[in-house]
């Protein structure tokens, strides 16, 4: 006992008493500048500082929440129910520390007090105040686990304090990030201009015209949806039937083709598109010089938000497909065959209809990752209002009206979760593979001649657009102004990622360097923390059995 929850209560003393408690400013914790003023400014002071230097004694119930497990864990575990009772103290003990510091989080803003009684019992707090930092965060790491130790010691899990610990923080982690936030997105949805909860503000948001009349947000984001969902859908199946039942040669290539948009920003094939599409973009420039057209601005609207939203999420569609094609047994197109089907017979009775449920399955998800798309609607909408950009627009344009961003931000959810809802409801728990884990032998039956010059019609062409867009995205910054002034250049890249050396020292002088190093580091803090914290939930969905 004493060995499990030791480390954690030190681990809680130091983040109390050694670490600052409040976030770090300006360059963050790690540069380590706040420790010039360590411990004695308020800023930068540990918990255990603020509440014995600086008189706040907010801090002081928590102190004592750390001094409860001091009394009992040295204590000789002489009675028969000592266990239970160990069991008892440390949920009560972590509960009560989550309990206020979640208390201290939602009283302490970036204005001070929330609410003037606390004000007047504790006195003012300066302005700019920081949210909660290392301190906090080492506290309330120990306290779930303490927790969740005590909920393993009343024989939860079966008493596996692993898994018990794995399942506190996995609640933990979604409550915090995502649980949390849904709940003030509803709470805003029924605040009034003043600030007051109003019904009637809720009801004036939702029936507005602009939300569900025609060519309104709603309106709008489905058709885009269902135009997405149609298109990409329809190409992912195209390329699957090349790359898994013809003898096409590039059929590798073309695999990697199909499934390179979605490793690729959405603002780069926005703007791959508007420089090979736009008002000075090549393909207009090349109708005007052929044959006189006059450029227009046709990118800016539907028309390029559904052909980036495509580009981007056809990829999507192959990648569910793919799985499905590979899973038909040659055996059935076989037995088709001994029966003297015709390939095009076979095709409409056999392979088709086994992947229906696929396609299904990938037009549902096509259709949720375009109406969840910000980045194409954004760049490319023009004037069409989506509910991903009106959310945005809501919050930080001329409007600002939080409260009309959480009533649209509820009914994206809506929408969303419906989707998903049916997704479950057509394609859980149901199988369509039908090679067995013993291999099935067989050629598969050719598609018919009609069917290959369809798919490849569609297909091969897609194909080459997304490859002229990447020679784009990797050409356009060797001219000096796209449109204008086609001189080859490397000013751009000079000006982005310039390298100078004075002195004997390396200086990173482009301007691109500061946003790609930040870039950089997001994306590898992130990818283990996301990975953990996905085969921590995939390990517990997997061995554990919960209610619903």
């Amino acid at each position: 006992m004493r060995r499990a929850i030791s480390p954690w209560l030190a681990l809680a003393w130091f983040g109390f008493a050694v670490l600052p408690w409040n976030a770090i400013g300006g360059s963050g914790f790690f540069a380590f500048q706040w420790l010039g003023q360590y411990p004695s400014a308020a800023a930068s002071a540990p918990a255990l500082v603020q509440l014995l230097w600086h008189g706040r004694l907010w801090f002081l119930p928590l102190l004592l929440v750390l001094l409860a497990p001091l009394a009992f864990l040295w204590r000789p575990a002489t009675h028969p129910d000592s266990r239970r009772r160990t069991a008892r103290a440390l949920i009560a003990i972590g509960a009560a520390g989550l309990a206020y510091i979640a208390a201290i989080a939602l009283a302490i803003d970036i204005e001070g007090w929330r609410w003037r009684e606390l004000a007047t019992a504790f006195g003012e707090l300066p302005r700019r105040q920081q949210g909660l930092g290392y301190g906090a965060l080492f506290v309330a790491a120990a306290m779930l686990v303490l927790l969740c130790h005590g909920l393993a010691l009343k024989g939860w899990v079966r008493g596996d304090a692993f898994v018990a610990g794995a399942i506190g923080a996995s609640v933990a982690l979604v409550g915090l990030f995502t649980l949390y936030p849904l709940s003030r997105l509803f709470l805003h949805a029924f605040l009034d201009s003043a600030g007051n909860l109003s019904l009637t503000a809720l009801l004036a948001r939702l029936a507005s015209s602009k939300v569900w009349g025609y060519d309104g947000i709603v309106w709008n984001t489905m058709q885009l949806g269902l135009m997405t969902a149609s298109a990409a859908t329809l190409l992912g199946f195209c390329f699957v039937l090349i790359v898994t039942r013809t003898q096409f040669r590039a059929r590798r290539l073309l695999s990697i083709l199909s499934i390179l948009p979605m490793i690729t920003p959405p603002f780069v094939i926005g703007l791959a598109l508007i420089l090979l599409f736009g008002r000075s973009g090549a393909m207009n420039a090349l109708l005007e010089w052929s044959f006189g057209l006059r450029p227009t601005r046709w990118i800016y609207g539907l028309p390029g938000v559904w052909l980036a939203q495509t580009l981007a999420l056809t990829p999507v569609a192959y990648l569910v497909l793919v799985g499905i094609a590979e899973g038909i047994s040659p055996a059935l197109e076989e037995a088709a065959q001994t029966l003297r089907a015709s390939p095009m017979r076979t095709f409409g009775t056999i392979t088709l209809p086994l992947m229906m449920p696929g396609i299904a399955n990938a037009f549902l998800i096509v259709f949720i990752e375009s109406l969840a798309d910000f980045g194409n609607p954004l760049l490319l909408g023009g004037n069409l209002e989506v509910l991903s950009t009106a959310i945005y627009f809501a919050v930080v344009g001329v409007q600002q009206d939080p409260g009309r961003a959480s009533v649209l931000a509820v009914i994206l959810l809506a929408f969303s979760l419906a989707l998903f809802l049916i997704q479950r409801r057509l394609l859980a728990g149901r199988s369509y593979v039908t090679v067995g884990g013993k291999g099935d032998g067989g050629l598969r039956t050719p598609l018919p001649r009609s069917v290959v010059a369809v798919t490849a019609g569609l297909a091969l062409p897609w194909a080459a657009l997304a490859v002229v867009i990447y020679l784009m995205i990797f050409t356009g910054g060797f001219f000096e102004k796209w449109g204008l002034n086609h001189a080859l250049t490397l000013r751009h890249y000079v000006t982005a990622f310039g390298i100078a050396v004075e002195n004997g020292r390396l200086f990173w002088t482009g301007g691109a360097w500061s946003s790609f190093s930040t870039t950089l580091m997001i994306a590898l803090t992130a990818a283990p923390l996301t990975a953990a914290f996905g085969l921590t939930v995939a390990y517990l969905l997997d061995r554990q059995r919960f209610a619903g």
